[in-house]
């Protein structure tokens, strides 16, 4: 009987498959849930933005077979192979995550940089039958095809170039494909979202030609992170789509200017780009941004900063004693459902930001780590999308993406 009941549920499943029409006008809550685990594996799922080389790096981690349970199966972060297999994840772009303090000194975050692409070239040489690089959008779909995780880099604050245009080849040749233009202060490329400085009041000089050598060799402009006035002058100057590799919409957290606004988000889809949307609860709910910045305030009374080990007690307790509305695979939704609305279905995707805001407190409930895919998938899948518009999220849109940018390197 249980052999007759999974037959039936694979015979539907191939029957919905076949079929553009709307699946949850055909299945019940079960076989929906079957059917958005089944499209989780079926299809790549290309996350824009993954932090775990420097959630690596922060605990010492190192590249030798003993210590590969790390990403292989770890209780601690948001991200090791065991979880992404089971939530469908194909290609999660690693971070080359640079923090402002290094802005000063280029070499230093030029240092830190190939240390973290050294890491993740070493997990890949170390564990090859799991892990591969992924250097061109046929990679990725070799990997997919061979059951292996791909593990594409992007870099996530373009300091590290220094004055030196030569270092955005460099980069590209370690395997570098899209950047960030800055992070949480203007550096010397273009003004932050985190900054009120407006050093260049958008690009610097040396931006505008770092955007223009970008083109040049390959890798893709990002644009989270910029403040508003970088976005548009990025848009005017660019040859290339875009990407906004872990972003949200500023629609529902009016006060979180790294967000985008409609008009960027209109913008991005006119450029033939993609906004892949960022979990980070802080930037998908107003009341979550607002409750963090009395956090903030609250530990600068007590001397820490969220990263601080003593610091976790004072938010959890924080936290419980401030409840708001939760925010949930739905909160995600939304924000979807609005670039879609905004952009179009061919220019979102999903950028998660695992392992870069703090662990499963600042997460939606329902995607709390890189097993849970299938539960977006399931939620997109009750709202009305089709199959071919889960591909697009999943990956097609952002490989699209890849795929012109290389294309317009080579011209």
């Amino acid at each position: 009987m249980k052999f007759f009941s999974t037959l039936c549920l694979s015979a539907s499943l191939l029957f919905f498959s076949c079929s553009e029409k709307k699946p949850v006008d055909r299945m019940n809550d079960e076989q929906l849930h079957a059917f958005a685990d089944e499209l989780a594996h079926r299809y790549i799922i290309a996350d824009g933005h993954v932090d775990l080389p420097f959630r690596l790096k922060m605990k010492n981690f190192r590249v030798t077979r003993e210590y590969m349970g790390i990403p292989i199966s770890y209780p601690g972060g948001d991200f090791d192979y065991e979880r992404a297999k089971k939530g469908g994840l194909s290609a999660p772009f690693m971070s080359i995550y640079i923090p402002a303090s290094y802005q000063l000194f280029p070499d230093k975050g030029k240092a830190l940089a190939d240390s973290l692409i050294n890491m993740v070239t070493g997990i890949t040489s170390n564990i090859p039958d799991k892990f591969a690089l992924a250097n061109t959008v046929e990679d990725v779909q070799k990997n997919f095809k061979e059951g292996k995780i791909s593990l594409p880099m992007g870099m996530e604050n373009a300091a590290p170039v220094g004055d030196d245009i030569k270092n955005v080849q460099y980069f590209y040749d370690r395997g570098i494909r899209y950047m960030t233009l800055t992070h949480s202060k203007d550096n010397q490329i273009c003004d932050s979202s985190g900054d009120t400085t407006h050093t260049w009041n958008g690009l610097s000089p040396f931006g505008r030609e770092v955007v223009k050598e970008m083109n040049r060799v390959g890798i893709m402009v990002d644009i989270s992170h910029v403040d508003d006035s970088t976005f548009y002058q990025v848009m005017k100057l660019t040859k290339a789509p875009c990407i906004a590799s872990h972003s949200s919409a500023r629609f529902f957290a009016p006060t979180v200017r790294r967000d985008m606004t409609d008009d960027m988000i209109k913008k991005l889809g006119e450029n033939d780009g993609v906004m892949d949307i960022n979990f980070y609860t802080a930037f998908l709910s107003n009341d979550v941004a607002r409750r963090n910045k009395q956090l903030d305030s609250l530990l600068k009374t007590k001397g820490l900063s969220f990263e601080d080990s003593l610091a976790k007690p004072v938010m959890e307790q924080f936290v419980k004693d401030h409840p708001i509305g939760a925010t949930d695979v739905q909160t995600v939704a939304n924000h979807i459902d609005h670039a879609v609305k905004l952009a179009g279905i061919d220019h979102v995707g999903l950028g998660s930001d695992y392992d870069g805001v703090g662990g499963a407190m600042n997460l939606p409930d329902g995607l709390k780590d890189v097993s849970q895919y299938p539960n977006l998938i399931y939620e997109l899948l009750k709202r009305g999308y089709s199959e071919s518009d889960i591909e697009k999220i999943c990956s097609g849109n952002f490989l699209r993406v890849w795929k012109k940018v290389e294309e317009i390197s080579k011209k």
